[in-house]
């Protein structure tokens, strides 16, 4: 059962229209909804994941004409590396909305990660979110990191987007990362997921933002190309991956289905089932116990496969 802590915010989170003295919702996603608004939004809400932890540096930079910049460690070297790619339903997301929430994975690992903004829909639809994606994996790698050394995560659409830079890389016989994490991660466009409608009353997301967001991002588009919906690509070969993923989110689905497809072509899949959490509900560890949980999981994970080389050598030492 979920805890009293999750359950409370869930019952606000349903009934969150209540208190704007509204008797039903109105945050309805269309064609005419303002994406500069949503995004304006989207930035605001970040601030609720607060400041830098201490001991975290952000250092800018351009990877060709891509904005990113490296959180890391005080005096941590950049040999190792969580390449992060974010959510915002490939309409909305940047460095400075997603800051706070990779900065607590590079202080709970001691890792320092690569954060970045890939072209985001409508102006920019499909291929350039992948495109990027890959432009930043391959200039990590010119930097001299070993993709035995490089993590990929990523959540919601950045999840997906994760998944799909997985395939794209194999197709391009570029190296594989060691492992990745793709937390409540948006895998098919199409949104063929029943889950998409059953569990529309809790979703954190504007009702009906999904299906604009995928029109926004497919654009002409088939939205059954892998490198749009990693669900419906050939999964063989990938790297050891870490799925998590709330019963109560809209994109509950996407994952249970892409779990069940990775297994049968052979991937390594941990898949943690949260029961009755929300979308990205990991990201809320300050809020709700399972979240700690999920999160130290994550962390968990990120180590294994990214410090267990070290710890190989200092014990043959």
């Amino acid at each position: 059962m979920p805890s009293f802590q999750s359950r409370i915010f869930r019952f606000i989170l349903k009934h969150r229209h209540l208190l704007r003295f509204e008797l039903k919702r109105k945050d309805v996603f269309d064609f005419n909804t303002s994406i500069p608004k949503f995004r304006e939004d989207c930035e605001k809400g970040a601030r609720m994941f607060g400041k830098l932890p201490e001991g975290i540096e952000v250092t800018p930079l351009k990877i060709q004409d891509i904005k990113a910049e490296w959180i890391s460690p005080s005096g941590v070297k950049k040999d190792k590396v969580i390449f992060y790619t974010h959510g915002g339903g490939y309409v909305s997301g940047s460095c400075s909305d997603h800051r706070g929430v990779v900065s607590r994975l590079v202080k709970d690992t001691n890792i320092p990660a690569l954060l970045f903004e890939y072209r985001l829909a409508p102006e920019h639809p499909f291929p350039g979110a992948i495109e990027d994606s890959v432009t930043a994996y391959k200039w990590v790698l010119n930097q001299g990191v070993s993709p035995s050394d490089i993590m990929i995560v990523g959540e919601s659409a950045g999840g997906g987007l994760c998944l799909a830079t997985l395939l794209a890389l194999r197709e391009e016989k570029i190296p594989l990362p060691s492992a990745a994490v793709a937390i409540s991660p948006w895998t098919d466009l199409k949104c063929t997921g029943e889950s998409y409608r059953t569990k529309n009353e809790v979703s954190v997301a504007p009702l009906n933002s999904w299906t604009v967001f995928g029109k926004y991002y497919c654009g002409d588009n088939d939205a059954e190309n892998p490198l749009i919906s990693p669900l419906y690509g050939d999964l063989y070969g990938l790297p050891p991956l870490l799925l998590q993923a709330g019963t109560d989110d809209e994109l509950f689905d996407d994952s249970v289905q892409f779990v069940e497809k990775a297994m049968a072509a052979g991937v390594d899949v941990t898949f943690r089932r949260g029961e009755g959490m929300l979308h990205c509900y990991p990201f809320l560890p300050a809020f709700i116990p399972e979240a700690k949980e999920a999160m130290e999981e994550v962390i968990s994970f990120i180590k294994l496969h990214l410090v267990k080389v070290d710890s190989a050598v200092k014990e043959e030492a």
